[in-house]
Formats: structure tokens, C-alpha cells, sequence
């Protein structure tokens, strides 16, 4: 498979860019490899600028639950963009978009729009401090939570994918208030809470943990947050930015039973446009600016390109069996996957909720961080250069999710376990 012009293309890229990408974790640097420069993509299917075909299951990580160029969404957008591009003033599309999400969402009666998945949770935590009037926040190691500096302590993601713990120009200070804890870790959580829960402003969570690899929450765990919010009059963020209408109609929330006080969406809202939102209860939500004293604003906030994609993306939603179907693919694809493996005499662990789906290379549960990053990270670097160069585009890191759209087919499902049986014998 010959990828001269991308190879050129990150030499130039390169003179320019730090790193020649403009997120980290696309380098490709943990698996050893170079970025494909990507130049158009339909369907399931994504193409680079070399003219070689690979069937997508990043997705532009997570957000094109359609898959790529959905006509719907595509003429949503051709219809907006004939009107202007950006106003800095409110539309019909944000209030249209805003009741989709609350009508598919119960624990959330009102919603603000916003830029990206990192503003949703840093705006989320300001707001859970300044409503609670306490100052501490709680996550767990391994979820990211964007690049916040409050939240990029045992980050998951490009953080984990580079190793490292944190980032410089980060102060000390900075994090004093925020304290980590091991994911699924229910005892730690509980001792942590009965200690200083009464000054805990928040609990910021991935229902399913995407950023270090996907990594279920374990019979419990959410109750027991949901359970010590409450107990503590601390609030509950779900960071939904992956998980949400990802994983279910209704989200992780939904999917598990478990309702936060606050949830952080991205991705799929925006139809794979840059956005996000968070949102969450009434009395809550109005002690934002304007309504109340915990500021927060954004110039192009509710864009009304991101509100068209985000508003036809969620109505196909909708159509009767869309996740069962969807669901069934996926798994069939993981059991695949697992079967390709153990067929070789290399033992992983694969799962999936809804159509997120996760593999390790390791023969033990995974769980948390520290299970995530004892996998065999060499395995997975020369399974993924294989996959790539027999055409499946996976993300370049152990420490990442992979994601099935409406638009693969079983077709697709079935040559990508094809082929993976084939590698997996080629690497074991």
C-alpha cells in the first residue's frame, strides 16, 4: 500500500505544525508509524490523499454514529451555509437542537451550547463549584476530560498515549482542589468521600471509560457516585461527550439507570462538527450568566452549521430499530475480533456497549488505568500497522475506543474479521 504523498505531506506539515498534527494523539508516534493524510471520506469508508480505501472505525472518534457525508446531513448543512456561516446572535436552530437533546435526555431541562468537549467540562466544573460553594472536584484516572488544566491530572488519551502524567504549565496550584481517583475503585471512593465529601463540589465521571481504552463501570459503581452526590450535596457530571447517543438513545445515563445532576455532551450532537454542550437540572442550569452569577460565554456558541448537522444527525436517531441494529453489528464485530485472537493463541480482552467498543491485548480484566497500560503495547502497535496496511483504520493507540456507524455493512463487519484473523496469525 503506497502512502508517499501523506508521508510528503507530513514533512511539510511538519515545518509548520508542531508535531506536524494539530492533536497529539494523531502522530501515530506510539505505534510507530506516520499519519495518513486523509482527503475525503463517505459512508463507512475514509480515503487518503494516496488514493487507498480503509473501512473507518474511528470515525472522527465517535461522532459520525451515520457514518461519513450522510445525505441528510449534508443537505442540512447546504441549506444553512446559503444563509451565513456565523452570527454571534441566537437562531432557531440552538432552541431546535436544544429540545432534541432535552426530549432524548431526561435529567436534562436545560441545556447550554458551547465550542468543544473541553469547554463543556471545564464550564461544568466552574459551575458545580460555584453553585455548590465548595471548591474540590473529583475524577478518576484514566478519563480525560478535555485539556482543562483543573482536569489533565491521570488524564487517559494523547496523555496516556505520550506518558505523560499531567503537562507542564500546569501550576501545582491549579490542582490543588482536584483529586483522582482509580476508576471502578468503590472502596477508595467511598473512604475518599467520608473524609471530604463535605467540601466536594463535584464528581466528574466517563459513564464508560473511552479514553483509556473502553472500560465498562463495574456492577455498582455509578450508584455509589450517584448515591455520595447526593449524601454530600456534591453534583454528578457525567461526561458524556462520547457515550452520549453513542452508547444508547439515551445516553450512558440511560443506559446504566443512573441519573447525573449535570451532563457534558460533544461529538455526535454536532453531526462531526465542532461542538458541545453541557446541561443538566433547571435550578442548576439558571445559576449560569445571565440568569446567574457563574459566568460563562462563548462567541460562536450554537454556530448554526454545527446546530443543522447536530439537528438532522438526531432525528435519524430516531428511526425504529436504528441501536438494535447498530448494537448487532457491533457485537458481532467484537466477537469476531476476539475469536481472530484466541484462533491465534494471542489472548485479549474485547467488549462493547452499544456501538463503542474496546480490545486489550492482555489476558486479565481490564478494569482501570493501571489494567490498561499492562497491556502489551508492542502487540497492539504491530496489529494496528497491520490492519492499516490490509485497509482497516483503527485509532493509533491502545488507550482508545473504536466506533461502528449505521453505514457498515455486514460486508464490511466481515472482511474486517477477515482480515484481523489473518493478522492476528501474521503478529502471534
Amino acid at each position: 500500500m503506497e502512502t508517499k504523498k501523506s508521508r510528503e505531506l507530513f514533512i511539510e506539515a511538519a515545518c509548520f505544525i508542531p508535531g506536524g498534527v494539530n492533536s497529539p494523539v494523531r502522530a501515530c508516534n506510539s505505534v510507530g508509524s506516520k499519519p495518513l493524510f486523509i482527503d475525503k471520506a463517505n459512508g463507512a469508508d475514509i480515503f487518503d490523499v494516496d488514493g487507498n480505501s480503509y473501512i473507518d472505525y474511528v470515525g472522527s472518534w465517535g461522532p459520525m454514529i451515520l457514518g461519513h457525508c450522510h445525505p441528510k446531513v449534508i443537505q442540512a448543512l447546504k441549506k444553512v451555509i446559503k444563509t451565513g456561516t456565523s452570527f454571534g446572535a441566537p437562531t432557531e436552530l440552538e432552541t431546535q437542537l436544544a429540545k432534541l437533546i432535552i426530549e432524548f435526555t431526561p435529567s436534562v431541562k436545560k441545556i447550554r451550547m458551547v465550542n468543544s468537549g473541553t469547554e463543556a467540562t471545564m464550564s461544568a466544573i466552574r459551575l458545580a463549584r460555584g453553585f455548590t460553594g465548595k471548591d474540590i472536584i473529583i475524577k478518576f484516572d484514566g478519563c480525560y476530560h478535555g485539556h482543562a488544566d483543573t482536569l489533565l491530572v491521570s488524564a487517559g488519551s494523547g496523555v496516556a498515549t505520550l506518558s505523560i502524567p499531567g503537562s507542564p504549565g500546569v501550576p501545582n496550584s491549579v490542582i490543588t482542589h482536584t483529586a483522582s481517583i482509580k476508576y471502578n475503585d468503590i472502596d477508595e471512593f467511598k473512604k475518599f468521600m467520608k473524609a471530604n465529601g463535605n467540601n466536594v463540589a463535584g464528581i466528574i465521571v466517563e459513564p464508560v471509560a473511552g479514553n483509556m481504552g473502553m472500560v465498562k463501570p463495574l456492577s455498582g459503581f455509578l450508584e455509589t457516585l450517584q448515591d455520595y452526590a447526593s449524601k454530600y450535596g456534591s453534583l454528578l457530571i457525567f461526561d458524556e461527550v462520547m457515550t452520549g447517543f453513542r452508547v444508547a438513545k439515551e445516553s450512558a445515563q440511560g443506559f446504566f439507570g443512573v441519573t447525573p445532576d449535570i451532563t457534558c455532551f460533544g461529538k455526535i450532537i454536532g453531526g462531526g462538527l465542532p461542538v458541545g454542550a453541557y446541561g443538566g437540572r433547571k435550578d442548576v442550569m439558571d445559576y449560569i450568566a445571565p440568569m446567574g452569577p457563574v459566568y460563562q460565554a462563548g462567541t460562536l456558541s450554537g454556530n448554526p452549521l454545527a446546530m443543522a448537522a447536530g439537528i438532522a444527525t438526531l432525528k435519524e436517531l430516531k428511526t425504529e430499530n436504528f441501536y438494535k441494529d447498530l448494537n448487532i453489528k457491533t457485537e458481532k464485530l467484537v466477537s469476531g475480533l476476539k475469536n481472530a485472537a484466541l484462533n491465534a493463541g494471542i489472548k485479549v480482552q474485547a467488549d462493547s456497549v452499544g456501538s463503542m467498543a474496546g480490545l486489550f491485548f492482555t489476558d486479565l480484566e481490564v478494569n482501570n488505568f493501571d489494567d490498561a497500560k499492562s497491556c502489551n503495547l508492542d502487540m497492539f502497535a504491530k496489529y494496528y500497522k497491520e490492519m492499516l496496511k490490509n485497509g482497516i483504520y483503527l485509532a493509533p493507540s491502545q488507550f482508545e475506543s473504536f466506533f461502528v456507524s449505521a453505514a457498515h455493512t455486514n460486508k464490511d463487519i466481515d472482511k474486517t474479521i477477515e482480515i484481523a484473523s489473518q493478522v492476528m496469525k501474521n503478529i502471534s
